[in-house]
């Protein structure tokens, strides 16, 4: 028997519908509306379950989560709902190697609880065939052969751990960087926290690289100085490789047109690291129109001023403006802030409950230098331990009278 096409019999039969055709008899003609109205309520109730159903163009209605994934997650003690909400394609996959994963954490020195926390925050990792996960894990001991080490960094960044598409440029950029002699522990820590700037080609570090040595020396800095320099700032700046170089030339041209000598652009780049990438001539600009005038200083004074606060560079206007008028309010001056420009760099705050605690052992702000309030929180704790330490045992007075222990 002849099968009569759904889709042609759908459409035709509205066609019909929508004809328009009378009848002579007024309850068939009623029959026909109400049936008319009900198939195409009935159909767009009903049609949303004949589309197919995909998550990330890879599933289907047909398809159904691996079992065999799911059982071994859960017996690594994986939260599976978490996994379902936020990366539920993984569970569709096949074949997976969850074993095999489970097994070189394990071999690092993995626990079932680290495990399982790794799979649950990179359940993509579990993807990865035996041979990947072996080639990853030697190009990895070529810069980080301890395995517990590796094993911290995995359990930070399982991304750039199981991310292993981008395998020769990865190895590129590992005997780029070690060419250079830096230390394997500042490769590594780059390769994890700044995964991108080794997943691309290594002719976009190399000109990064070289953009940074070349200013360095230019500004005056020497060799021998360079290798550190340059692992001081990949350590606190990782991901300055991903810059455009064009920004390094930018900011030290835009600083030397405001009267900074090479010496004190020296002095900026190795205090101040981040400004060659991070900042632009227009945000620059914008702090020092706004430092003159609440500062009312001269540009000279400026100078000198972010000379000893690199960091003033740094920050937005309103944060500036907001720390400022906090300063001011707590009853410093601001010749004070001049003095001792790094009181920028702590928050209001920090600022007041330190103030606080100086007070409450008997210094006074408004007549000391504010460099008891400067510095880190262990330095604060150094100052503040002298001034409690001199309060409990006051200085020795010969000619004052004795007091016994009766009084």
């Amino acid at each position: 028997m002849k099968r009569f096409p759904v889709a042609r019999w759908r459409s035709e039969y509205f066609s019909f519908c929508n004809s328009g055709i009378e009848t002579d008899c007024p309850v068939v003609e009623t029959m026909l509306r109400w049936t008319t109205t009900s198939f195409c309520t009935y159909w767009l109730h009903i049609r949303p379950f004949f589309l197919p159903r995909t998550h990330c163009s890879t599933l289907s209605s047909s398809q159904v989560e691996n079992k065999f994934t799911v059982d071994r997650l859960s017996h690594l003690s994986v939260d599976i709902g978490k996994i379902r909400k936020l990366k539920g394609w993984v569970l569709f996959q096949s074949p997976t190697y969850v074993n095999e994963t489970a097994r070189l954490l394990r071999d690092l020195g993995a626990n079932k609880e680290t495990i399982g926390r790794i799979l649950e925050q990179h359940p993509e990792a579990v993807l990865c065939t035996p041979e990947e996960l072996q080639a990853q894990h030697e190009l990895w001991t070529t810069v980080c052969p301890n395995s517990k080490d590796l094993l911290g960094i995995i359990e930070k960044f399982p991304a750039s751990f199981f991310t292993v598409s981008h395998y020769a440029n990865q190895k590129a950029n590992i005997q780029f960087f070690q060419s250079l002699h830096l230390n394997k522990r500042i490769i590594s820590k780059l390769m994890g926290s700044a995964p991108q700037s080794f997943s691309r080609p290594v002719e976009k570090n190399q000109e990064m690289i070289h953009t940074l040595k070349e200013s360095y020396l230019r500004l005056g800095g020497s060799e021998s100085n360079m290798k550190i320099w340059l692992q001081k700032l990949l350590s606190q700046n990782p991901f300055i490789l991903i810059k455009p170089p064009e920004v390094v030339w930018e900011n030290i041209q835009f600083l030397q047109d405001r009267g900074f000598s090479a010496v004190e652009l020296l002095h900026l780049v190795s205090k101040l690291k981040g400004f060659i990438t991070e900042l632009s001539p227009k945000s620059m600009q914008n702090i020092l129109t706004y430092s003159l005038e609440t500062l009312q200083c001269s540009e000279t004074e400026l100078r000198v001023i972010i000379l000893k606060c690199p960091g003033l560079l740094n920050y937005p206007v309103p944060v500036l403006d907001d720390r400022l008028k906090g300063l001011f309010e707590a009853g410093i001056s601001l010749d004070q802030i001049k003095d001792t420009p790094t009181i920028l760099e702590l928050t209001t705050q920090i600022v007041l409950y330190r103030i606080q605690k100086l007070e409450s052992y008997g210094y006074s702000i408004k007549t000391g230098s504010l460099e008891a309030l400067d510095g880190t929180k262990k330095d604060f704790e150094m100052m503040y331990g002298r001034l409690k330490l001199r309060q409990e045992r006051p200085i020795f007075n010969p000619v004052a009278p004795l007091r016994s222990t009766e009084e």
